[in-house]
Parts: structure tokens; sequence; C-alpha cells
């Protein structure tokens, strides 16, 4: 298992925003919540926590390397 810290546009390690990868299954955490999953190529949010917040929003679309319109696009198509 390996655990990252995100990183800011300085380069700077983000505090509470992390990418586990374990067992060919990358996650993003947002304090102790896992709010995204790729898995097999597949995308997978958690229902509740996917747009909890602005800052949760900004890294998980670093992590998932997408613009928020686009999250939100592929969410509403399902």
């Amino acid at each position: 298992m390996k655990v990252k810290h995100l990183k800011s546009h300085l380069g700077n390690p983000v505090p509470n925003h992390f990418t586990i990868e374990h067992n060919g299954i990358i996650y993003f955490q947002s304090y102790d919540v896992i709010v995204a999953c790729i898995r097999r190529g597949i995308t997978y949010l958690d229902r509740k926590y996917w747009d909890y917040s602005p800052t949760t929003a900004r890294y998980r679309n670093e992590f998932l390397r997408l613009k928020n319109d686009e999250v939100k696009a592929k969410v509403a198509s399902g």
C-alpha cells in the first residue's frame, strides 16, 4: 500500500488530501473519507462526499485530471 499527499500548485503537500494505491486500485481520500477511486479504469465517486466542499472538489478534480464541469457532466450522465 502506498499513501501520498496530493501536491498544491506550488508543489507543497496538501494537508488532509491523499492518494492511496492498494491492490491495483487508486483512491482519493479527503480527511477521513474516500471520495473517489479508480478500479480497472472505472471511476467511482462517493454518493455523499464527491462534491462536499470547494477544496475537496479542487483536489478531486486534480486526482481525476478533469475540470469541475466535466466531473458534474459525467455524474449527471451516470
